[in-house]
């Protein structure tokens, strides 16, 4: 099937509505809406962001737009720039920051925008659109330290652990963190916090262990009134959260549980595919948040080798606003001395891991350990090298998937 009767055979699924960022696109009806209103597109502008959003995360070329939008006609180049901002307009972007159209030069445009599919009646629960705002305020943790937590979404809470390198301003608008922040804001109201030491948290705390950092979590879940809640958890938020469920059973319902660990990287045996505590420290130390040095792009290729340069620019900034050099290493160091090991078996509520197949951050192993360890928890191999997982990644649409669908699930499902 060449790529035009490919579209054509996508544009038969009539009832199907495509959701992004604060927008939702509707071709039985031909209508797009953003926040509920409806916005007033041209026919051959509708037709691209239907044929970005049927193919997101992937590229469309310009002869791809041209067979699936003008049916092979000869157009100019700047017919079709012009029909790309107008795409980029009437969904809220524009050229400079690229958050849901990204133009990949010489070559063509992809939606790196998460795009979720559902049909008229049939959605597992209410559907939005991302809320456009977020909502930051305070909570004071049992040793005084305030943390800055924020709100956004729509629907049930989820509350986001926090987690090492956070910025809460600076997340909302990053390339990096919005796409899973819309994903996760779709059905539920998202709460997450900066981690102490951290973004709009306080900076000043001293060295400690995972107690204080379960504290944080404890006290945005009372200061929101939060009852009970599932919890979303990533890297070195994932032994925080198994601490907070295992002390505090009655309030957490579920737990999804991404890149983490059971033992921080101080505390267990090296493995091949592991990178160990010196050589992060080293990175760290050598030049943080310094644009453009080695220790950027080693850093990088660590974390998210997948990036786009916008986004490696995106977490570059973070660096340098979220936390000094010297509290990157400090806290570094005490994350990677966390240890949950003999309290994973005393987890009681349904459990989601998911782990990046060629995570070197934190290896397989420590997912395989979290999962089997984890009475009835269900196990997720992404084949990924991101320990950051990015809205290109081929992954990304499987993993967003499998957590709502584990979010979901009645209890005895699960």
């Amino acid at each position: 099937m060449n790529f035009l009767e490919n579209f054509a055979a996508k544009r038969l699924i009539e009832c199907m509505v495509y959701l992004f960022a604060d927008g939702a696109l509707d071709p039985d009806r031909h209508e797009l809406t953003r926040e509920g209103d409806t916005i007033h597109v041209e026919p051959q502008v509708f037709d691209i962001l239907v044929l970005l959003a049927q193919n997101s995360g992937d590229l469309v070329s310009r002869d791809d737009l041209i067979a699936g939008v003008w049916k092979g006609l000869i157009i100019s180049e700047s017919t079709i720039s012009a029909r790309i901002n107008a795409a980029r307009s009437a969904v809220g972007d524009n050229g400079k920051e690229q958050r849901i159209i990204k133009t990949v030069p010489r070559r063509g445009f992809k939606m790196i925008a998460p795009v979720e599919m559902t049909t008229s009646g049939t959605a597992p629960g209410p559907v939005q659109a991302a809320s456009t705002r977020q909502d930051v305020r305070f909570a004071t943790s049992a040793d005084g330290m305030k943390i800055a937590f924020a709100r956004s979404g729509n629907g049930p809470p989820l509350v986001r652990v926090g987690h090492w390198l956070s910025h809460l301003e600076l997340d909302w608008h990053s390339p990096v963190w919005r796409p899973l922040l819309d994903a996760l804001g779709r059905r539920h109201s998202v709460y997450r916090y900066d981690q102490r030491g951290t973004g709009l948290s306080g900076r000043d705390f001293v060295d400690e262990g995972i107690d204080g950092f379960v504290d944080d979590l404890r006290a945005v879940a009372d200061t929101s009134g939060l009852d009970r809640f599932p919890i979303f958890a990533a890297s070195q938020a994932v032994p925080v959260a198994v601490k907070f469920a295992v002390e505090s059973p009655e309030r957490v319902s579920k737990l999804i549980l991404y890149g983490g660990y059971a033992e921080g990287r101080a505390l267990r045996p090296r493995l091949p595919n592991d990178v160990d505590e010196e050589t992060v420290l080293a990175l760290i130390r050598a030049g943080w948040g310094v644009n453009g040095s080695t220790f950027v792009k080693a850093f990088s290729a660590l974390f998210m080798p997948d990036a786009t340069q916008d986004q490696i620019d995106s977490f570059v900034r973070i660096q340098l606003e979220s936390i000094s050099p010297a509290g990157a290493a400090r806290l570094r160091q005490i994350v990677d001395r966390f240890s949950v090991q003999e309290l994973l078996p005393k987890v009681q509520c349904p459990t989601l891991v998911i782990h990046a197949r060629s995570d070197v951050i934190h290896p397989l192993e420590q997912g395989q350990c979290l999962a089997s360890e984890i009475p009835d928890a269900r196990f997720l191999v992404l084949d990924s090298p991101n320990h950051v997982l990015l809205p290109q990644d081929k992954c990304w649409a499987d993993m967003m998937s499998e957590i709502e669908a584990f979010l979901q699930s009645p209890h005895d499902e699960v």
